[in-house]
């Protein structure tokens, strides 16, 4: 993986009763699996029905393909996270919590990576299509509610504009889950405010997995940076131009997992416990970054190289996971 760029100055689990337990882990779901061919059965809600209403936010796990594209209710989350799946390919965690659309998607699959990464909110609800059945039990065990359609088939259905698996979408209101009203990076510890002095001004950054880019180019007129996948730029399924307010390249390790696909690509993991450098684009300019984070129950902290706390521009963020 790569990052280019352009300037011009150079976070327990409440108890399950045990027959719902039991029935739900017999959900296998390896069909929604990553380059799969549709959701197929669904794994088991990680806890009773009902018992995520006082979830602070509502994570979606959204297909970032070709014919995924334009995703729908993309442009309303506080934070977007883009992740390295199998063959090199992307995939987006789109996290709501002061404002939910009536439709989230394409949604897709789970992975290993999205379970750690969500240990930093306090008890989360995921929807995803599906998983791999080999990790059912690790998202079971998970702090968080899953609501996939096995747990709620209301709240999902097909489009009938796109083949599956790129067809799938969610009714946020119709799973248990209300939204807060407050950002979702306020859950994270992290604050909108001013910037930190210097910075380097920057007229792109593109960042490259082995089979996808995202790039963001700063719009001073929309005072955010513009997203473009794959060389196209990115919309909103209403045809408006898709932007964050603030971009953060997280350069983190990416290995290998015990997981794969059916095509036999493995899956890979993204560590987001440790630490390491990040660059922090806002309001047209790029400030270099340390990361930290110091347990899977820790919230990530991005500072300075001197140590400051680096405040957000207002607005929508959006966290790329680079290899390093």
């Amino acid at each position: 993986m790569s990052v280019t760029r352009s300037n011009t100055s150079a976070r327990s689990r409440t108890p399950a009763a045990a027959l719902l337990a039991a029935l739900l882990l017999v959900l296998l779901a390896a069909a929604g699996c990553a380059g799969g061919n549709g959701p197929g059965p669904e794994s088991r809600s990680s806890s009773p029905p009902g018992t995520a209403a006082d979830a602070k936010v509502l994570a979606v796990k959204i297909d970032n393909v070709a014919p995924a594209r334009p995703q729908t209710g993309l442009e309303r989350a506080d934070i977007v996270y883009v992740e390295q799946v199998e063959a090199g390919l992307s995939r987006l965690l789109a996290v709501y919590s002061s404002d939910v659309p009536p439709v989230i998607g394409p949604v897709r699959s789970a992975r290993e990576t999205d379970l750690e990464l969500l240990r930093q909110f306090d008890r989360p609800v995921l929807a995803f299509s599906g998983a791999q059945s080999g990790l059912l039990p690790a998202i079971g065990r998970a702090p968080l509610d899953a609501v996939p359609p096995s747990a709620a088939p209301r709240a999902y259905f097909r489009g009938a504009e796109r083949p599956a698996p790129h067809n799938l979408y969610l009714r946020p209101e119709s799973i248990p889950y209300t939204a807060s009203g407050t950002e979702a990076v306020e859950t994270l510890g992290l604050r909108f405010g001013p910037a930190p002095p210097g910075g380097e001004t920057e007229d792109s950054r593109t960042v490259r997995f082995p089979s996808a880019r995202t790039t963001f180019t700063w719009s001073a007129e929309r005072e955010r940076w513009l997203v473009s996948m794959d060389g196209s730029p990115a919309r909103t399924s209403e045809g408006r131009p898709l932007g964050a307010a603030t971009v953060i390249v997280q350069n983190v390790t990416v290995r290998p997992s015990a997981f794969g696909d059916r095509s036999g690509n493995n899956t890979p993991f993204t560590e987001t416990v440790g630490s390491g450098t990040a660059q922090v684009l806002r309001d047209g300019k790029a400030y270099e970054a340390r990361w930290a984070r110091t347990s899977a129950d820790a919230d990530t902290r991005f500072t300075t190289p001197g140590g400051e706390r680096i405040d957000l521009a207002e607005g929508p963020l959006w966290i790329v996971y680079a290899a390093r």
